[in-house]
């Protein structure tokens, strides 16, 4: 049985997640010289990369390192003109708005610091909650991808988490008849 065919917008939205996460593990300067500086077949000392609340934001960083990120992970997705658009859309607006983000998901992730949760749950939801801010997509739908993204590429008990906080996000954000349709 084949599986159907998936919209450019799922497909930009999964891009965009792979993208965002493949950030996490390039998003340090300091992790990256330890890389080239570390003999090849031994591990870096623990104490070698900042922990993340260590590192000052660069936006201009950031978005290069962004931008190269969405080159090398876009390279493998095919995508219609318009998808890629979307996708790169979806991981720039994630990379400029993350504090924005990061703080209305604490808020709303009961006993769960943002920085805790798991590397693609962390990214799904800021992905959500981007598309509920600046996105003209109907809550709905924008809380359903999310969770069909954490179902595909996360835990058990991700789709679940997912959509308790991107709902609760949604009722703040999105006045309730804006949401209903």
């Amino acid at each position: 049985m084949s599986r159907p065919r998936e919209s450019p917008r799922k497909r930009s939205r999964a891009a965009a997640l792979q993208v965002l996460f493949s950030l996490e593990f390039s998003a340090h300067p300091a992790a990256s010289a330890v890389d080239e500086e570390t003999p090849e077949g031994l591990d870096a000392p623990p104490s070698a990369a900042p922990a993340p609340e260590e590192v000052a934001p660069d936006p201009g960083a950031d978005l290069a390192r962004a931008q190269l990120a969405f080159d090398e992970v876009g390279a493998h997705f095919e995508l219609p003109e318009g998808a890629r658009a979307f996708a790169k859309e979806l991981v720039f607006g994630v990379v400029r708005a993350r504090g924005e983000l990061d703080a209305l998901i604490a808020e709303h992730a009961r006993n769960w610091r943002v920085e805790r949760m798991a590397s693609v749950d962390r990214n799904v939801l800021r992905v959500g909650v981007y598309e509920l801010l600046h996105g003209d997509a109907p809550a709905a739908v924008v809380i359903d991808e999310a969770v069909e993204l954490a179902r595909r590429f996360s835990g058990d008990r991700s789709p679940a988490f997912v959509n308790g906080v991107l709902d609760a996000v949604s009722s703040v954000v999105r006045p309730p008849e804006e949401a209903a349709r």
